[in-house]
């Protein structure tokens, strides 16, 4: 009886503890998706730095969609058919985005020229 009792107290103490790794899983899930979207309200912060009415509806849908079971990239697909791929800050690569992407490396190697120049040909 007594070791009935002492396994039943191991499960209990099991899922009360378990309950709180699922709950700390998802506050790291929704800290890390609401550090990479943008708050419409509060321009140039990410919803995780906002205090806004709207950064905190944004936190509590996406632990609400976290708890419902959907995964990251489906949380993100919502957003963006919701308001747009604006609130992402990492826009996924296409042809409407690769001037964004390339514009950093074509900076590069312009400078890179620029500086090549300025110290061996003059």
């Amino acid at each position: 009886m007594k070791l009935i009792k002492f396994f039943l107290l191991l499960l209990i103490v099991f899922l009360l503890s378990s309950t709180k790794i699922f709950s700390d899983e998802n506050k790291i899930l929704v800290d890390k998706i609401s550090k990479n979207l943008r708050c419409l309200i509060c321009q140039g912060q990410s919803v995780y730095d906002s205090q806004s009415e709207f950064a905190i509806s944004m936190k509590l849908l996406i632990k609400e969609k976290l708890d419902k079971g959907n995964t990251e990239k489906e949380i993100y697909n919502f957003l963006k058919n919701q308001y747009g791929d604006w609130i992402v800050y990492d826009p996924k690569f296409d042809k409407k985005t690769m001037l964004l992407w390339g514009f950093p490396l074509i900076l590069f190697i312009f400078g890179g020229i620029l500086i090549f120049r300025k110290v061996f040909i003059y």
